[in-house]
């Protein structure tokens, strides 16, 4: 099957979904599919080999460009290739900071309007491309924020336009007035047009089906998938003592870096000195760099500023080694996480879960049994927690156990991508029925 695989770039963090959508579309050239894995706004950046195409569509500076003047949606081919060099882009990116969803109403109302917006000649180009090189029989966005290319997609191309729903609610909840109103208005006309959702939770299917206003069956639960090296071989552990416990994750509020801390302060209290160390790892962007620096700072105060180690962001490798030296992973999100990637990493190296109860994590706590569950922005909770199972190692071995084994048997990304392409045939003779 000829498939296009459109991924939204993150501006060079490492990135859930990027790093999801590289496993996924090279998962699928291993079954033998033509698949083209086609980069949106900026570069994808992987830990791993990328697959994606040398190219970026609805480029980062050409749709800034076209939304602050007319001039730049009549610029020359020549002008707007040039703009979207690869290169080009992920030097801007890289310098310009985090993206604020609160600035961004006027842009998100634009790209919803899909060939009605300031960014036609991107939408245009794209699609030229995908009918003149790739003829693709089946068409799959990144996120209902695009929603406004499958319209055009289905009219020009005359395939099925599926797309994946990954959190594009608690970015539109930051809007502000008057887009808010007008993005919620657009949202619902554009995913008439999908032929179908993706979702990698339950939890995030019913949400979802209210939220766009979409009857439930077009709404197709399809599990995460870990790439095959997230998933092989196994390493020491950490030693008995000191108790570890980590975080990975993007460091930003919505996240729950500052209850860890909060608990792990409680931990510490508890606790014989040195008995217990707190590793932290994730993208930091500029935006919340003082968020960070405050809860480092609350910790120095605290006096464990021996007790935490900050390794910032890291690799592959550095991610599987800081996997393996925790004895539990926690990630406290304040938000109702729809899919949790970073859980399903830490379980595929035996490493148990504390996460909030809300969100994706009820049902993947009960689909892979590896780790408990606290209650939401509760420090005392998330402290009992760890502190139950620091004090009892076989639980944790046993939590860690059964998390490995079932996430290395059932989140695959073959598995993820053998369930995607049943979706896609049903899709396709749909149509060809409709």
């Amino acid at each position: 099957m000829r498939i296009a695989y459109l991924a939204a770039g993150a501006a060079g963090m490492y990135c859930g979904s990027c790093l999801h959508d590289n496993a996924l579309a090279a998962a699928l050239l291993r079954a033998g599919h033509d698949v083209a894995l086609v980069p949106l706004y900026t570069p994808l950046r992987t830990d791993g080999e990328g697959v994606a195409v040398d190219r970026v569509f609805y480029g980062a500076i050409n749709v800034y460009l076209e939304q602050r003047s007319a001039l730049f949606r009549h610029t020359p081919w020549l002008v707007d290739r040039m703009l979207a060099a690869p290169g080009l882009i992920a030097w801007a990116t890289r310098h310009s900071g985090s993206v604020d969803a609160r600035e961004l109403g006027e842009l998100t109302v634009s790209v919803l309007r899909g060939a009605e917006g300031r960014q036609k000649k991107e939408l245009d180009g794209l699609v030229s491309w995908l009918a003149r090189e790739m003829r693709p029989e089946v068409v799959h966005l990144p996120n209902a924020l695009l929603a406004g290319l499958a319209g055009p997609i289905r009219r020009q191309l005359g395939v099925p336009v599926l797309c994946t729903l990954q959190g594009e609610d608690l970015f539109i909840e930051d809007l502000e007035e008057p887009h808010y109103a007008t993005v919620r208005r657009l949202l619902v006309e554009a995913c008439r047009d999908v032929d179908a959702f993706v979702v990698h939770s339950e939890f995030y299917a019913q949400a979802m089906a209210e939220y766009l206003a979409v009857p439930r069956e077009r709404i197709h639960v399809v599990r995460l998938g870990l790439e095959r090296d997230a998933t092989a071989g196994d390493g020491p552990g950490p030693a008995a003592r000191p108790f570890v416990v980590g975080y990975l994750a993007r460091v930003a509020p919505e996240k729950g870096l500052h209850l860890l801390a909060g608990a792990f302060h409680e931990l510490a209290r508890q606790s014989a000195s040195g008995d217990v160390r707190l590793r932290i790892a994730g993208y930091l962007s500029e935006r919340d760099r003082a968020y960070k620096e405050g809860i480092l700072a609350q910790l120095e105060a605290w006096g464990l500023s021996d007790a935490v180690e900050d390794l910032g962001e890291v690799d592959r490798a550095g991610k599987v080694a800081f996997l393996r030296s925790l004895h539990v992973l926690c990630v406290p999100t304040t938000y109702r996480e729809p899919k949790g990637l970073f859980a399903l990493e830490a379980l595929a190296q035996g490493v148990p879960v504390v996460l909030p109860r809300h969100g994706a994590f009820p049902e993947l706590i009960e689909a892979t049994g590896g780790g408990m569950l606290v209650e939401p922005d509760d420090t005392a909770s998330i402290a009992a927690a760890l502190r139950g199972l620091m004090d009892d190692p076989e639980r944790r071995a046993a939590l860690g156990r059964s998390g490995r084994e079932v996430v290395r048997r059932d989140y695959r990304d073959d598995r993820t991508a053998t369930s995607l392409l049943s979706l896609y045939q049903d899709c396709r003779q749909n149509a060809q029925r409709g």
